[in-house]
């Protein structure tokens, strides 16, 4: 079947733990000279195969003679309980019904272990560690900021995967700020407000919400969310809370919550510098099982900043690339990649320096000609 053979040869790329985690459990529903339809669990599970994997997957078809067929993917219902033991890379969280959680399953490789340590995100990392243990150096509220892409989940989802593990039986509930806006919202419709209150004040040991820049302008949940805030922090439970910006730069927040936000320590996951960027690549390499020379991987940290995904997907399509072309990656493959995901790099030459000493000091470029001054 040619599903088979496109999995066959995608083991050959994808790290074996990945592999089983999200390819395998993939089904192909139908195909013709047309459409290649396949169907996974759930559409979390069908966004990170569509973010990750679809484009590889289009790859190898093409080779394989079916570049003319559109690749779709969807959820598949009928799949769900056929995948409980394929799937068990991912943790449940504990009290929640297998098939039927609201909460965000937890990624397999978001683990202490597998996060990149820096200048950066020191703090943060340190603080995420010691609140995963119960040790309150750092108080028993932290509120983690970045832009997309530098840490955040992962960091999050690292002490729930270290809270779980170590002590299984903690009462842990991890979740979105829209999500809790949605539960709540339900709380309300259906009358069971007490109910929703009880899970997070009575019956939580640590809670992890994320993205709570979502909830501008929302002031029932923020006074929800306040109230129960207070009760943990007083009660010396553990709480975590990310954003996108810093407590201070949300708008359409009470300062009553924004206050409540900022009762413990408020750190900023930063761009990581090149060293860290160079350091990130290499590690992302040896889990796809790739090498690049060194000159390569500082190219790479050169013009991958920012959003730690880019470079995920950066390498995953020079691996699939240098498999189709049957050739070891080189500098004008990396570039071709490079200019898939974020345009050409942009070369540096005289006219750039030139440009930018006269910005910075505010001479003309005929100035700086007629004196002779700097690069003319």
């Amino acid at each position: 079947m040619l599903w088979d053979t496109i999995k066959e040869s995608l083991q050959e790329l994808i790290p074996s733990s990945d592999y089983a985690l999200w390819i395998n459990p993939l089904q192909c529903q139908y195909y013709d000279d047309k459409v290649f339809q396949l169907v996974g669990p759930d559409r979390f599970f069908c966004a990170w195969v569509e973010e990750r994997y679809l484009e590889l997957i289009r790859n190898k078809m093409q080779y394989l003679g079916y570049g003319q067929c559109a690749v779709r993917l969807s959820v598949g219902p009928e799949i769900v309980p056929q995948l409980e033991s394929k799937r068990s890379g991912q943790l449940q969280l504990p009290g929640v019904a297998t098939g039927g959680s609201r909460f965000r399953s937890l990624h397999p490789g978001y683990t202490f272990e597998q996060f990149m340590v820096g200048e950066s995100n020191l703090l943060a990392r340190a603080a995420c560690n010691a609140m995963s243990k119960g040790d309150t150096t750092f108080g028993n509220l932290l509120f983690l900021n970045s832009s997309t892409g530098l840490g955040k989940s992962h960091l999050t989802q690292a002490v729930a995967h270290e809270v779980l593990n170590g002590s299984p039986a903690t009462r842990l509930h991890y979740l979105t700020a829209q999500q809790f806006s949605a539960e709540m919202v339900k709380g309300i419709k259906t009358n069971t407000m007490d109910k929703f209150s009880k899970k997070f004040v009575n019956n939580c040991d640590i809670l992890l919400v994320e993205d709570v820049h979502t909830l501008t302008g929302k002031n029932k949940t923020q006074e929800e969310l306040n109230t129960i805030l207070d009760y943990l922090i007083k009660s010396d439970r553990r709480v975590i809370l990310t954003s996108a910006v810093a407590p201070c730069r949300l708008e359409g927040i009470d300062e009553d919550f924004r206050s409540r936000m900022s009762a413990g320590l408020v750190t900023q996951i930063k761009d990581p510098d090149f060293e860290t960027r160079c350091n990130i690549i290499k590690h992302k390499l040896v889990l796809n099982k790739l090498s690049l020379d060194e000159s390569l991987i500082e190219y790479l940290a050169k013009h991958l900043h920012g959003d730690i995904r880019r470079t995920e997907s950066a390498i995953i399509g020079i691996k699939a690339k240098a498999s189709l072309l049957n050739t070891p990656p080189d500098k004008a493959l990396v570039k071709e990649v490079l200019e898939g995901l974020i345009g050409r790099p942009a070369e540096v030459n005289g006219d750039m320096i030139r440009n930018f000493i006269c910005g910075q000091y505010k001479v003309s470029i005929n100035d700086q000609k007629t004196h002779g001054s700097f690069l003319g």
